[in-house]
């Protein structure tokens, strides 16, 4: 007899998520939650971050961006809001990043959920 392994529905994950995100713990996030062919999307002409396809290169964009990071001021991430197969939270971060120094950044981050994992993360600000 195999064992099946439990799909969590999109408010399980959220929910996770969101215990996760308060304690900053963003790299968990990705381990635990994101599918093997999550796509991260920021918004068209970003100064900041671009397109990346897959749980590595999901990985290495959030890396390559905390490795800019010079001095952390402070951030919080509110309750996510669930409906259909995403949620939404919004997020503000006051962050000294190379090369662009402080910035303060407000932004609504929506993820979609298939089959128990985030398969897409997609930032507006």
């Amino acid at each position: 007899m195999t064992q099946t392994q439990k799909i969590y529905t999109v408010a399980e994950v959220a929910a996770r998520f969101h215990e996760l995100a308060q304690q900053e713990k963003w790299f968990e996030i990705q381990d635990e939650l994101f599918a093997d062919n999550v796509k991260s999307v920021e918004p068209a002409g970003s100064p900041y971050l671009g397109y990346a396809e897959g749980k590595a290169a999901v990985r290495k964009k959030a890396e390559d961006f905390v490795g800019r990071i010079t001095d952390f001021h402070g951030a919080s991430t509110t309750a996510p809001i669930v409906t259909g197969n995403h949620f939404a939270v919004g997020r503000e971060k006051d962050l000294t990043v190379q090369p662009h120094g402080r910035m303060q950044i407000k932004e609504i981050m929506l993820y979609e959920v298939k089959d128990g994992k985030i398969v897409l993360e997609q930032f507006f600000y």
